[in-house]
């Protein structure tokens, strides 16, 4: 798949795009390495490893954009991310939009969760009116400068109004304007199915965490879903090979070479773009130096 396509046309194509969750600019470059074409900067993994806290409304639309905008000057690969609330009403969504805009994502979503919001696989999440988050939609479209700057839907309802109530949300936020609709968490496989034929003409984001089957991307693709995420795949296995790798050095007090972990310390290097900066350093170096 071409790099230089955009996410909203690959959208439009109905090509299946894969997004594993990044939470950082590292693991964004790590991604864009493995061949994937797209990166999704996960609000959970976020607030997790940057500021090692739950995913509980507790970050600011500030930290998430300067997070998201990292990320975008990391890769080349579009870079989906996690707006939450917008973090207000209608008009602190314009705001939201313009400083992600400015910052070169390619998309984001917007939920319709009471603030503070939570992760959208834990308990005890709670819903705005569906009429006040078609306001926020709007206001959303409204205020972008570009139709590439994708607006994604998403709704929570699911769990705190039911699967119809959540169907519905969905038909009313794409007559709003959404781009996508992504509804969140659906926990079996006739939900998934039928979300997938309720909009088989409106884009669909899907999420694959805890509470939602585990599908593969072929069995998604058939059903008609354009955006798949894995928000914790990188913070989970982050998580392991710490815990570990910790674990063996408190036991044997000596922590394994470099080159069994990964790779040589060299290539670690270049992977991360040393020689360029080299490269610079040796073009710019004045007569003196």
């Amino acid at each position: 798949m071409e790099q230089s396509k955009t996410l909203a046309a690959r959208v439009k194509e109905k090509e299946l795009v894969m997004a594993p969750g990044a939470f950082d600019a590292l693991t964004a470059r790590i991604i864009e390495a493995q061949g994937f074409d797209a990166v999704y900067m996960t609000g959970y993994g976020t607030c997790a490893a940057l500021f090692g806290l739950p995913d509980l409304g507790l970050l600011t639309m500030t930290e998430m954009v300067q997070n998201a905008s990292r990320m975008v000057d990391a890769v080349q690969v579009p870079v989906i991310a996690d707006a939450d609330t917008g973090y207000g009403n209608p008009m602190n969504v314009v705001r939201t939009v313009r400083e992600y805009e400015k910052a070169g994502v390619a998309a984001i979503h917007l939920e319709d969760q009471v603030w503070p919001k939570r992760c959208g696989h834990m308990s005890g999440k709670r819903t705005i009116e569906a009429g006040q988050m078609v306001g926020k939609i709007k206001a959303a479209v409204d205020t972008r400068k570009s139709a590439q700057f994708l607006i994604i839907a998403r709704t929570d309802a699911i769990a705190t109004c039911g699967f119809e109530n959540a169907l519905e949300r969905g038909r009313m936020y794409a007559e709003a304007g959404a781009d996508v609709l992504f509804i969140e968490a659906p926990e079996t496989m006739k939900q998934v199915s039928d979300i997938a034929a309720t909009f088989r003409q409106t884009p669909l984001l899907i999420n694959m965490a805890p509470r939602t089957p585990n599908l593969s991307a072929a069995e998604l693709k058939k059903l008609g879903y354009c955006i798949v995420i894995y928000p914790g795949i990188c913070l989970a296995a982050t998580i392991a090979a710490c815990m570990g790798e910790l674990e063996r050095l408190r036991s044997t007090g000596s922590q394994r070479n470099l080159e069994e972990w990964i790779q040589s310390f060299v290539q670690l290097n270049d992977f991360l773009g040393t020689a360029r900066y080299a490269d610079l350093e040796r073009r710019y170096r004045s007569e003196g130096d």
